[in-house]
């Protein structure tokens, strides 16, 4: 929901932007009147913004492009802002962004400009945060059944467990509440304490809890039922900071079975940081082993190598990754070397071509620009192609049918051990 929020805020200001521009001459006001203090204002903003992208932008960023940029909004813009007196902060940040759109490379969708008001949201969104109380559920009938709770939230620590009923929330009945209310009511802000009244869906007793919204990782990784003996199937939705630990937790109960195929589902999967997708690979690859490599402006390697880990949690069965149109960043960076290195077969349709480093800088009115700083490499110095990744088995399928025809794949390699196993 807030993904779409900060989607939809951008779209809309963007619209918004356009239609108070015209083509018509600026007279530009004199240098003691309070009109150039207010152009004076935009000028020092558009100079951090082009500063900020000269330094760090990971394409070369030219002076005299942006002074052509200055000459455009000169003469297409300033002028119907003044005649319309709109000098507030969005105008300010949406004009901005056209500086940003300005001097960035037609095939960079991701590097732009967000306004205050979003900055938190896309924080939370791009590194996978939550700060609420990690509640989901639906409402039945005048109940308020749990469909999900978050394994590092506080209402999981307090004994929330999914399939409980929840009847109260702060005194008030569920069964008073709409469900968009009820969501309303799970999701305080930061700090806050809420009182829950439920029914435990084990015991069937009525349990009383005190829930504090705080931040929190998500969770990211989840098992896939499937009724194929020896195989284990993982979603892993994006990546964060604790999706290793997520899948260390399932991969040790795995290995205690013996003998395994493994199948990972990254299809829509958009990524996450890039040491997210290193710690994943330490399950599977050779400690020590050159991982991938970021290269910023000017700057030497970034290497990443492989993590060692403890012996328990390594895999060393074969693995089929499941990709599609929607698989970036991370995701992809992570298939990639696993193909690369001949330890996973990829199964489904091309990646989204989006193994960038992207860094996040804050600018002196709150607002913040999200920058391509770094391409994506791989230990040989091979770089992630745009086009993105090319799966050995390309199968268009959105549904359960690509786990099982990988499944299936990976159990006849396993009888007949024809995978190359590390």
């Amino acid at each position: 929901m807030k993904n779409k929020r900060v989607s939809l805020f951008l779209g809309f200001s963007f619209l918004f932007l356009l239609f108070v521009v015209n083509l018509s001459a600026k007279t530009l006001p004199g240098q003691n009147s309070e009109e150039y203090k207010t152009y004076r204002s935009y000028l020092d903003f558009f100079e951090e913004i082009y500063e900020t992208m000269e330094q760090n932008y990971y394409y070369p960023v030219k002076r005299e492009d942006f002074e052509r940029f200055i000459d455009k909004f000169d003469e297409e813009i300033y002028g119907k802002l003044e005649q319309k007196q709109l000098f507030d902060e969005f105008v300010n940040v949406r004009s901005g962004a056209l500086v940003v759109d300005f001097l960035k490379t037609k095939e960079d969708i991701f590097s732009r400009l967000y306004p205050s008001q979003v900055v938190d949201d896309f924080k939370e969104e791009v590194l996978g945060k939550r700060s609420d109380l990690g509640i989901e559920g639906q409402l039945i009938d005048g109940e308020y059944r749990v469909s999900f709770i978050e394994l590092r939230s506080d209402a999981y620590a307090k004994g929330l467990r999914e399939n409980d009923i929840v009847i109260a929330i702060d005194r008030t009945k569920v069964s008073e509440l709409t469900q968009d209310e009820i969501v309303e009511k799970l999701t305080p802000e930061i700090d806050l304490v809420v009182k829950i009244v439920y029914v435990n869906s084990e015991s069937q007793k009525k349990k009383t809890v005190s829930v504090k919204a705080q931040e929190y990782f998500k969770q990211t990784v989840f098992p896939v039922m499937i009724h194929i003996p020896d195989v284990y199937c993982f979603q892993i939705q994006r990546f964060n900071r604790k999706t290793s630990e997520d899948l260390s937790r399932y991969l040790l109960v795995m290995n205690q079975q013996g003998p395994t195929a493994l199948v990972l589902d990254l299809r829509g999967n958009p990524g996450g940081p890039p040491l997210a997708a290193r710690e994943i690979a330490s399950f599977f690859l050779t400690p020590g082993d050159e991982f991938a490599y970021f290269q910023h402006k000017g700057d030497e390697k970034n290497v990443l190598d492989v993590p060692r880990i403890p012996d328990q949690y390594l895999y060393r069965g074969p693995i089929a990754i499941l990709i599609d149109k929607e698989s970036g960043s991370a995701s992809e960076l992570f298939s990639g070397i696993m193909q690369k290195q001949n330890r996973a077969l990829l199964f489904g349709s091309r990646t989204a071509g989006q193994v960038f480093l992207k860094s996040m800088f804050n600018l002196e009115n709150e607002s913040m620009l999200v920058l391509v700083t770094a391409r994506g490499h791989f230990p040989d110095g091979d770089i992630f192609k745009f086009e993105g990744l090319i799966p050995q088995f390309y199968v268009d399928d959105t549904g359960s049918d690509l786990v099982y025809f990988a499944a299936g794949f990976l159990t006849a390699a396993l009888r007949q051990n024809k995978m190359d196993v590390k």
